[in-house]
């Protein structure tokens, strides 16, 4: 049975950490006065990291002897909402290093200590608590960096950042091996961090190293308050590029860095076709395997993975995929391709590593010269999976042979304004291949950002594959094809301006990559305005616009779109956001009218409960009837913290469509959640998700599934010593109905143990 789906409209608010920044020189922090306030004596960072002698231990408590030598900075502007202006609360950090580690240690005062906002989460958890961290340029190249962040408990979160990245510059996949330990204080608190060279990529470099560094303070309260030890120029179009330089690091040592991690996962499914069924034994596996990473210099990292375990600790959050004709999207989570993944990135989708779904094994290597960065994969896969592309739909299809995998990706930087690069992928098997080629540019300087792309594929496929793109693209099995995109971009303080265009040829595939639409060719162009009412309750607005107009290959119109949107940001560290949209949609041979008006809203009334609440309503095209109607949809979220430990969540989405009469169809999606973090290692999680569609048979012309329910459960106990030694364990539990099965029965079961344990020799 295909499933049902809608892909519910996404109400999670995003930590702004990518505003744009700037600095200079060390001098000394500026003084604060009783109530932890900072005043407006001058502060210019930047300075000599110094060598420390004598031990430290990584406990929250900074009172070691070796702490005397360290270079003291101050967090000392609030870069937003505030534009520059002093801290409202003062942080000074020291900093120093030995000859394998760099250390710092935060004192974040507070003039209300207990409005403090600390959970106890699971990594990469931590993000609406107060925080401090720092983010490193190790390469000083304003392209790749770390952002490595700590809440008032010690919880971490570490991210890369890559700056050429306009899409998603943060990455949270990657995870180091570094310590940290918090404690809350009377006066705020206090936290310790120590970063092993060994977990960084910078210069193979004997002498004194170069490094940009933001020193960064979270202050959530009615306004969530961004604190940097720099100034930030509002207009700056490159954050990375503001960081203050810091020399110093003489000697610094990787040692071996060398990790062994031997992974053992064992489990088994139950599943069953009917309620009166018995239940039947599906995949029941203990699976060895070893993965081992390797940095022959600091430079470069070299990955290897025999029988890899690419199971998936957590469930991927539910889409119903209904009314919709593309694929859906589910992000990576799979520790071998998640680590290093920015090298690989492009303007196009061309990697998308969940298209290698069961591989034998791995190879990786992935590294920086004086003025490039290299990246480098190659697998077996155990099966060929493949997204069929369209022009008006896309789906998955699996061919029951392997295929052997190639990806490679290089970027040269001519300097810190114009890099251009190159990307190719390969994959084959018996009587199927697909090879993608190409280069591109970007340049940036002050406002104006300027990026292209070029690719050409070849490929061979077999006639189940030709036959899922047949109707829309022909049935040529040898297809062969380009695909290009220009884009502009302005942006200063006030004012933004995108333009751009993309040509995709109907035979051009990316097997390995995310490109479910070919055969077309699409423009756009949009400019915004952002007003900033500094000290005003609703102290941000932005309002935007753009139009958009899309043909097919063959000169056929297939969208063309205008579409508006007003933002503010406002007190309770709320967001608003009124949108509208009217387009013509090509779709089964005649264009419709489609257009709605939409009402996006979410706020943190406290540190313990945060509310989201979505709204649309217009009319729509039911792709399954081919008629339009009037549909609605709302999406109600929150979270809400109970104690120190433990995390409730909930999604629920819920469409209706009227037309002809009637109700076409319901539609109603839920994912719900809940974790009890005991202390910083031990966490408990279960996730709840179900869905449910209801259609009106009297209002379709071909026969289509009237009812169908689904609910799945999954419960996981986790132990981790780090994010390479681990102890998982878990059962998951899954019910569903249809026209064919009347009464709701439970249809699969597992259990599943995972043990990963990171050794360094």
């Amino acid at each position: 049975m295909k499933p049902f789906t809608l892909k519910p409209h996404a109400l999670a608010t995003a930590l702004l950490l990518c505003a744009p920044f700037a600095g200079t020189h060390a001098a000394t922090p500026p003084a604060a006065d009783d109530s932890g306030s900072v005043s407006r004596s001058p502060f210019v960072p930047g300075g000599r990291i110094p060598l420390l002698r004598g031990e430290i231990s990584i406990d929250g408590n900074p009172d070691e002897a070796a702490w005397g030598d360290a270079l003291v900075q101050e967090i000392a502007f609030d870069i937003q909402p505030g534009d520059n202006t002093p801290a409202p609360v003062k942080t000074t950090v020291r900093m120093g290093y030995t000859a394998d580690a760099l250390y710092l240690a935060f004192r974040a005062m507070d003039p209300n200590p207990e409005r403090i906002r600390a959970h106890l989460r699971d990594r990469d958890a931590a993000f609406n608590d107060d925080w401090v961290g720092v983010f490193l340029d190790t390469f000083n190249d304003h392209r790749r960096g770390y952002e490595l962040i700590v809440n008032p408990l010690g919880v971490q979160a570490d991210l890369i950042r890559d700056e050429t990245n306009s899409e998603n510059q943060e990455d949270p996949s990657w995870d180091g091996l570094w310590a940290s330990a918090g404690r809350l204080t009377a006066d705020g608190y206090e936290v310790e961090v120590r970063i092993p060279f060994s977990t960084l990529r910078f210069p193979a470099a004997g002498g004194d190293q170069r490094w940009g560094i933001s020193l960064f303070r979270n202050w959530p309260r009615d306004k969530r308050h961004q604190l940097t030890s720099h100034r930030v120029p509002r207009e700056s179009n490159c954050f990375q590029c503001q960081w203050g330089k810091y020399d110093g690091l003489a000697g610094a040592q990787q040692g071996r860095n060398l990790e062994i991690v031997p992974t053992l996962t064992v489990g088994a499914t139950q599943g069953r076709d009917n309620a009166d069924e018995r239940w039947h034994s599906g995949d029941t596996s203990v699976e060895p395997g070893v993965d081992v990473s390797w940095a022959p210099s600091p430079a470069m990292t070299l990955n290897a993975t025999l029988n890899p375990d690419f199971s998936q600790v957590e469930t991927d959050q539910l889409q119903l995929a209904f009314n919709d004709s593309f694929a859906l999207f589910y992000q990576e989570k799979r520790p071998f391709f998640l680590e290093g993944a920015d090298y690989f990135t492009s303007q196009f989708d061309v990697l998308y590593t969940r298209q290698i779904a069961d591989p034998d094994f791995g190879l990786r290597a992935t590294g920086r010269t004086g003025s490039g960065a290299y990246g480098a994969i190659v697998a077996r896969d155990a099966t060929t999976l493949l997204l069929v592309p369209g022009v008006l739909g896309s789906g998955f299809e699996q061919l029951d042979q392997k295929a052997n995998v190639a990806v490679g990706r290089y970027r040269y930087d001519f300097n810190t304004h114009f890099s251009v690069g190159a990307i190719g992928t390969l994959r084959s098997g018996d009587d199927y291949s697909n090879g993608v080629a190409g280069v591109d540019a970007r340049w940036q300087q002050g406002s104006h950002t300027a990026t292209a792309q070029f690719l050409h594929s070849r490929s061979e496929y077999p006639a189940a594959i030709v036959d899922g793109y047949r109707d829309e693209l022909g049935d040529d099995a040898t297809p062969s094809g380009n695909a290009w995109r220009a884009a502009y971009s302005f942006g200063n303080r006030n004012w933004s301006l995108d333009a751009w265009h993309m040509d995709i040829d109907p035979g051009f595939r990316a097997d390995l990559g995310f490109m479910g639409q070919v055969g077309y060719d699409k423009s756009l162009l949009g400019g915004g305005h952002s007003w900033f009412r500094d000290g005003k309750a609703f102290n941000r607005i932005n309002a935007y616009m753009d139009f958009d107009i899309t043909h097919r290959f063959d000169g056929q119109l297939l969208e063309r779109e205008l579409e508006a949107q007003v933002n503010a940001q406002g007190p309770m560290q709320s967001n608003l956001r009124l949108h509208g949209l009217t387009r013509a949609r090509y779709w089964q041979g005649q264009l419709f009218d489609e257009h709605y008006v939409d009402v996006d809203a979410n706020f943190r009334p406290n540190g313990k409960l945060q509310l989201g609440a979505y709204a649309q309503v217009g009319q729509m095209l039911d792709l399954a009837a081919d008629r339009t109607g009037r549909r609605t949809m709302v999406e109600l979220s929150g979270n809400l913290n109970v104690g120190r430990g433990i995390a409730l969540d909930m999604d629920l989405v819920h469409q209706r469509m009227r037309r002809d009469g009637g109700t076409a169809f319901t539609a109603s999606v839920l994912n719900a959640g809940g974790s009890w973090q005991f202390d910083p290692r031990q966490r408990l999680r279960i996730t709840v998700q179900g869905s449910k569609v209801d259609r009106e048979q009297a209002l379709y012309p071909d026969t289509i599934n009237e009812n169908a329910r689904d609910w799945a459960a999954q419960l996981v106990y986790s132990y981790k010593v780090n994010p390479r030694t681990a102890l998982y364990a878990g059962a998951s539990y899954g019910a569903f109905m249809d026209d064919d099965h009347r009464e709701l029965f439970g249809n699969t079961r597992s259990v599943f143990v995972k043990l990963s344990y990171g050794w360094q020799p």
